[in-house]
């Protein structure tokens, strides 16, 4: 079913709403539209959770559970995934029975900015582009370090904004007038790619965002630009004593 959405409504509902419309055709619109280098990209994430070796996981926006299958196959035991779009935990659902992977990986609807999990539970957490859909910002960035342990590690994958010239002038004429057509195209959602590029542009990337991490109080933080920056990658800790 599909579900009305407007900027009139609360960030949490337009976002919820979104993904729930177009969560069917999420996986090839990502590959199509980022010309697959979304995958390397998840790839160098999990390369960056494999060398803490953890047991458990947080999957933060898991979506269709690309990122929860791959640590699963890359030896974590336990992945839990939390997203707010039931639609596409659904789907993340299926790609996980297919693979028979139902024993190593969990998924769940819920907020990351109210997670329902006990204090201290993950060994670290990783999030691909799900950190500038939240709501509160603050609010999601200090829940997620109250679930992981003393020292554990959270990894961000994320859009940025190229500043390079001519990458920054090309990336924005893509970003706001063909990426839009054809996520139409294939969607038939007009609002959700637009939505994408105004994401971006609105998320305070870069330093901007280490800063906060800093403030919710990530520690050991750094960041990784990616494909000329337009992700980039961003690790912090958790305090290794218990504050």
């Amino acid at each position: 079913m599909v579900q009305p959405y407007n900027r009139n409504t609360d960030k949490k509902s337009e976002v919820r709403a979104m993904f729930n419309n177009i969560a069917r055709n999420y996986d090839l619109l990502n590959h199509l539209l980022s010309f697959g280098i979304d995958v390397l990209w998840r790839k160098r994430l999990i390369r960056i959770i494999e060398t803490y070796e953890p047991t458990k996981v947080l999957d933060i926006a898991t979506g269709t559970a690309d990122l929860a299958i791959m640590a699963s196959k890359a030896g974590v035991e336990m992945t839990y995934g939390i997203d707010l779009s039931e639609n596409m935990i659904a789907v993340g659902a299926q790609k996980v029975d297919e693979r028979k992977l139902g024993d190593r990986i969990q998924l769940q609807t819920g907020d990351a900015e109210q997670l329902p999990f006990d204090w201290h539970t993950f060994d670290a957490a990783m999030v691909a582009f799900g950190v500038r859909n939240f709501e509160n910002l603050n609010a999601g960035l200090t829940d997620i370090y109250r679930v992981l342990k003393p020292g554990a590690p959270f990894v961000i994958l994320e859009f940025s904004k190229p500043r390079v010239f001519p990458i920054k002038q090309l990336y924005h004429f893509y970003s706001f007038y063909i990426l839009p057509i054809l996520g139409r195209i294939v969607s038939k959602d007009k609002r959700a790619y637009m939505y994408l590029p105004e994401s971006i542009n609105e998320f305070p990337d870069g330093e901007r965002f280490l800063q906060i991490m800093k403030n919710c109080g990530f520690d050991r933080l750094r960041k990784i630009s990616l494909t000329f920056g337009i992700a980039s990658i961003y690790v912090g800790h958790t305090q290794k004593k218990l504050q």
